[in-house]
């Protein structure tokens, strides 16, 4: 676009145009000779009327004013809170719709970034119910500006707390402690975290459900360990709240935007709380990674299973394993699984789990994957199928150097970050071919999408 044209497009222009295209954050895209304008909240199809907030070199953002020519997949978003808070961004769309954008999201990251056109790429697996799905929800806890106390989810892109009554992607029980928590905040005047003077004692609520087994664990994070009226609110909870089996108290001492501390003390009840998926029980503690939505971890880990191919003769293993979930989910169906994790409490419960469901056919060991697999080697140990499970920042790279040392007959590759999968699947490419692609849909009505894919060693 020329430098003439740029410079007739002016913050608060007013424009009109069609939505040609949504981008990975479900923003429309709307050209201007070429130049595209993002606005979120516009989709495929809509004529718009839209003033530009913000104007830049390469592209503007704009704000949706009035739709001229709505969507047929247009809703109307069911939370009041929906146009304030930053937990969603794709409620104004219908279920279907947020599928299909997803879809398309990986099929763009593979098919057109990435070289890897002959792959098929299923379907997303969605939800029957795509509502109340989290089994963990994380309340910050604040004060507004006539100093009451507020409980709630952050505003868009801020630290803003908006004081929030219901959440429909929270589990039920969970808005409900939220509320009496509240209520008791205020009755007992407990003492608030204020971000800016780093002085006050309460930051978060968390609360945390076994998706089959309904046990619930209630952790409030302080600022410092005194909690004086801790007695009180666990007197309170355990009378209003048959579920609950276990209250902890989580120290996080860190000025910084990390939700939890390293320490914590149980004040009630059972240390962890258990949980299970398909006939694997789990030990969670307050730290540990869990899936959030526990109906969408089976269908993801059954099609981790499937592409895994296990006939009972396979030596699985399970890099970035966390408290065992997907070993111990394989175990039964291989000969052998050994995990590799980096935090050593995990390794702890990953062998906490093995024990408690009798799978004696695993080995977990922490450390850092690319030395302890290099340290199996030579010890002889030649894995078949390798699981890996990464962050969102996807693998390392001597990891991945390391894995095509290994030579393993399958890579079976979740994701909660397709790009960087796409990245790793690059190098990956070197030994192996990508045979399929399956997209999960674990966070219905937010940008999120994970992913499951099949790698196969091409021998040379």
């Amino acid at each position: 676009m020329g430098e003439i044209q740029l410079e007739s497009l002016k913050k608060n222009d007013i424009r009109l145009g069609r939505v040609i295209d949504l981008t990975h954050e479900g923003h429309g895209v709307v050209k201007i000779n070429r130049y595209p304008v993002f606005i979120p909240n516009a989709l495929i199809n809509e004529d718009i009327k839209f003033k530009l907030i913000k104007v830049k070199k390469n592209f503007a953002i704009g704000k949706l004013l009035e739709i001229k020519k709505e969507s047929k997949d247009r809703v109307t978003p069911p939370c009041i809170y929906y146009d304030k808070c930053g937990g969603c961004q794709l409620q104004h769309m219908t279920y279907e719709a947020q599928l299909a954008m997803k879809k398309e999201q990986v099929v763009n990251l593979f098919y057109r970034k990435g070289s890897f056109k002959d792959t098929p790429i299923n379907d997303v697996i969605g939800m029957e119910s795509p509502w109340r799905y989290r089994n963990k929800s994380q309340i910050p806890v604040g004060k507004n500006n006539s100093n009451d106390i507020i409980m709630g989810f952050y505003r868009q892109r801020s630290h803003d707390i908006i004081d929030m009554e219901s959440c429909l992607i929270q589990n039920e029980e969970h808005q409900k402690v939220m509320k009496y928590v509240k209520q008791w905040f205020k009755e007992l005047n407990i003492s608030i975290y204020d971000g800016q003077s780093k002085k006050g004692l309460m930051r978060h609520l968390v609360v945390r459900t076994g998706y089959h087994t309904n046990e619930m664990m209630v952790i409030f994070v302080t600022n410092g360990k005194s909690f004086k009226l801790a007695d009180r609110l666990v007197e309170n909870l355990k009378t209003t709240f048959s579920k609950i089996t276990s209250i902890k108290q989580n120290i996080n001492n860190s000025h910084s935007n990390v939700i939890m501390g390293k320490e914590s003390i149980t004040l009630y009840g059972k240390e962890k709380i258990e949980d299970h998926l398909s006939e694997v029980t789990y030990n969670i503690s307050d730290l540990s990674f869990y899936q959030i939505n526990s109906s969408q971890t089976e269908k993801l880990y059954q099609q981790a299973l499937n592409y895994a191919q296990l006939t009972g003769n396979e030596i699985v293993l399970d890099t970035y394993c966390g408290i065992g979930t997907i070993g111990l989910y394989m175990a039964k169906g291989a000969k052998h699984v050994y995990g590799v994790e980096i935090v050593p409490q995990a390794i702890i419960d990953a062998q906490e789990n093995a024990t408690k469901n009798q799978l004696n056919n695993t080995t977990f060991v922490c450390g850092k994957a690319e030395d302890i697999i290099l340290e199996w080697k030579r010890q002889g140990i030649k894995p078949d199928v390798v699981m890996v499970d990464p962050p969102r920042k996807g693998c390392d790279e001597t990891f991945l150097t390391t894995l095509l040392q290994l030579e393993p007959k399958r890579i079976v590759y979740i994701s909660c970050n397709p790009s960087t999968q796409q990245r790793d699947a690059q190098i990956l490419a070197e030994s192996y071919g990508l045979v399929e692609i399956t997209p999960v849909d674990m966070f219905p009505h937010t940008t999120h999408i994970e992913t499951v894919a099949l790698f196969e060693r091409q021998d040379v």
